[in-house]
């Protein structure tokens, strides 16, 4: 971590402190010491105050507190030449400015109680566009979205984008991503709300661009929502800051844009942020502390383009894509895994030992793909006529930061089960020797190749969400890109098998058992070492030791090996006792 990022971070600690104080000794040389202090129709106080410590707010002179507990966590200036880059002190800088961001915003509602207002949408007409804090009716309504996962998370956006345009495009890819933005500060005068209605765009809770406020100071709302919801949903008691935190962490995925030149003030609210494992994104050449440790994996990162800014935030935060709904003409299930596609019904067809099928899944890096991108190179099945035997190729592309090289043959081998579930398609084989037969019900229904890619890119997203982010699928049906795809394909199963090919069952502790065909034959379990695979041949030692480590409760399941019973028959005690 750069000491210029530190010094930053804890010189706007201080300065916010002692500018807060400085508001706050006003007010109480201004007002009685027991005028009522509070954010409008809450229960919960001040919240990200009352959440972490327990203090309950209720007067101007309640406020004391909270703000020595503030000006308690500043840590010392940096001085000289031997910074120690530790991200404590960082941490408890930020989160001494939140807790004073928090007191100015009440005193902001003590002196103008009508500059927010306090309801989900504001009003343009009347001149009012910030709603403020929102209240424990809003609270109730939209944060059980946050527990249900009909809204993941949220982007909190301080300052504005060079254009409205930009604003507009960087909020629509939020909002089709069913996340709240959040929106506070200005940058030169502009934010990023007005660009939004600029735009033409709608904004409140009702469209989920929320318009808090126009300072820095009112992206405490986003925090204290949070928070609130920890306490409300989660059943985190006030006072338990480490629960608090670990809640959001875990269950809020939320993240900062900073759009605009970031100075201290800016700076420390970001590192306040990063307590409650929230990374900062920003436009410019900020510094930036890559390491990861309290955020999922970043926690600051800097000059992302406008135009990555969404997938890159998403990446960072560490929030997993979720596809609800799969979108082709056909019936989609595992009902349909058992049906047949017969010769009468027969409208084309590929594989089968007459023309060239072939299925590779690669891992590819993050920046290499487009998640949900989806081609078809060559004719796809409107072009063909009934009877045409064709050649496919399916080349599947993953990249997520928790993936492996060794997960690659286990996605692959879902193919087979995830084509099989389309209903009058059916999928026979694996790798280079794959079998596929399309009825004349399916192309009647408006089938066609680009839909095998659709089921591959939600089904990988729905079973396999912790270790992937993003899946491109390409289709390939003319002769010569398949065999350029096969060619490579056999490379990578060879290499694959040549792995497995030199160890022997004496070489490893753990033997793993395999009941991937139960569907069909219920009283079937194979035992699967080094030397022999299952019955099938679909999977090696290898292949069930990666499917165990994506699925712990799924279909290949560790056997301890033990003493070996008899080295001639191969029997093991492991292997014997799991018979039984």
């Amino acid at each position: 971590m750069s000491k210029l990022i530190a010094f930053a971070a804890i010189q706007g600690g201080y300065q916010v402190v002692s500018t807060v104080e400085g508001e706050l000794n006003k007010a109480l040389e201004t007002h009685n010491a027991d005028t009522k202090i509070e954010f409008p129709n809450t229960s919960y106080y001040l919240p990200v105050i009352y959440s972490l410590t327990g203090m309950k707010v209720e007067t101007l002179e309640d406020l004391i507190k909270p703000m020595e507990f503030a000006r308690g966590l500043l840590p010392p200036h940096i001085k000289g030449s031997h910074h120690l880059p530790y991200l404590g002190p960082l941490l408890d800088a930020g989160m001494a400015a939140i807790f004073a961001y928090e007191i100015k915003e009440a005193l902001r509602i003590l002196n103008d109680p009508d500059f927010y207002i306090p309801q989900e949408d504001p009003d343009l007409e009347a001149g009012k566009l910030w709603v403020g804090p929102a209240d424990d009716v809003i609270l109730r309504k939209r944060g059980v979205e946050f527990v249900d996962g009909t809204a993941p998370g949220f982007a909190a956006m301080v300052g504005a984008a060079p254009d409205p345009e930009i604003a507009k495009m960087i909020v629509e890819e939020y909002q089709k991503r069913s996340l709240y933005i959040f929106c506070a500060a200005n940058h030169n005068g502009k934010t990023l709300v007005e660009q939004c209605i600029e735009a033409g765009m709608q904004v409140g809770w009702s469209t989920r661009i929320v318009p808090f406020g126009p300072d820095i100071s009112s992206a405490v709302f986003a925090l204290g929502f949070a928070n609130r919801a920890a306490m409300s949903f989660g059943g985190v008691q006030p006072g338990d800051y480490k629960k608090i935190l670990l809640y959001n962490k875990n269950r809020i995925f939320a993240f900062i844009n900073a759009l605009g030149d970031v100075g201290t003030e800016w700076a420390c609210a970001a590192a306040g942020a990063v307590n409650w494992g929230f990374p900062t994104l920003a436009d410019t050449d900020i510094p930036e502390i890559l390491p990861t440790g309290i955020c999922t994996y970043e926690h600051v990162v800097a000059n992302v383009p406008y135009e990555e800014m969404v997938n890159r935030s998403v990446e960072v935060r560490g929030l997993k894509v979720t596809v609800s709904e799969i979108d082709i003409p056909c019936a989609f299930g595992p009902a349909f895994e058992g049906e047949r596609v017969r010769g009468d019904d027969l409208y084309c067809q590929t594989g089968g030992g007459k023309t060239q099928c072939t299925e590779l899944c690669k891992m590819a890096e993050m920046k290499e793909i487009e998640d949900g991108k989806i081609e078809v190179i060559g004719p796809d099945i409107p072009d063909m006529k009934e009877g045409d035997r064709f050649y496919l190729g399916i080349y599947v592309q993953v990249a997520g930061r928790e993936f492996q090289t060794d997960f690659e043959p286990i996605l692959e081998r879902q193919i087979h089960h995830l084509i099989n579930y389309i209903q009058y398609v059916m999928h026979i084989g694996q790798r280079d020797i794959s079998w596929v037969r399309i009825s004349k019900a399916a192309v009647e229904k408006g089938f066609t190749l680009r839909d095998i890619g659709v089921v591959l890119h939600a089904k990988f997203h729905q079973d396999f969400t912790k270790i992937l982010d993003k899946v491109q699928v390409t289709l390939y049906t003319n002769k010569e890109d398949v065999d350029k795809l096969t060619e490579r394909a056999r490379a990578e199963y060879k290499h694959r098998d040549e792995r497995v090919e030199k160890m022997t069952d004496e070489d490893v502790d753990t033997f793993y058992s395999c009941t991937l065909c139960q569907s069909f034959a219920p009283n079937h379990v194979c035992t699967v070492s080094p030397e022999r695979t299952g019955l099938c041949g679909a999977y090696n030692w290898m292949d069930c030791k990666a499917s165990y480590e994506i699925n712990p409760t799924g279909p290949n399941q560790p056997i301890k090996v033990g003493e070996c019973l008899d080295p001639n028959l191969g029997q093991w005690k492991g292997d014997k006792e799991i018979e039984e």
